[in-house]
């Protein structure tokens, strides 16, 4: 029983992280916040805890999101370097990233609720060294 006890832990591991499309969610934020080059939003992307995304995955999402028409682009000519693509927020864009803020803040309120739950037992629910569970007073 012990040993399926423990493949059953294993299997139900917290995995924890952001949400799924999240980097999505953040990049319609940060071109919200103000059109930007794909190497700028590379730079800010860390500031929203996606802390290692690959360049190439960016640049892919970045595309996809203009082909489902969340944003759009444009070639930016410059005398210093080499011609940058600049992504803007479409009115399709505009109203994911509100869509995607409701969901967040609801998702906040759940995870809210359930901390505020678990820091009122968790100096008081202890494990012994068989395992078994102990509320303290």
């Amino acid at each position: 029983m012990a040993t399926e006890g423990k493949s059953r832990k294993s299997l139900e591991e917290p995995q924890g992280g952001l949400p799924r499309n999240y980097l999505r969610a953040s990049l319609l934020l940060l071109i919200g916040e103000a059109p930007a080059h794909g190497y700028d939003l590379l730079d800010q992307i860390a500031q929203l805890g996606l802390r290692s995304v690959d360049p190439g995955g960016l640049y892919r999402t970045l595309r996809v999101m203009e082909d489902d028409g969340l944003v759009a682009s444009s070639w930016e000519h410059s005398s210093a370097g080499p011609a940058r693509r600049t992504y803007r927020l479409t009115a399709d864009g505009v109203d994911w990233l509100h869509a995607w803020a409701g969901a967040l803040r609801e998702s906040h309120r759940y995870l809210s609720a359930y901390l505020g739950r678990y820091d009122d037992i968790s100096t008081t629910v202890r494990c012994t060294a068989d395992d078994e569970v102990t509320i303290l007073p």
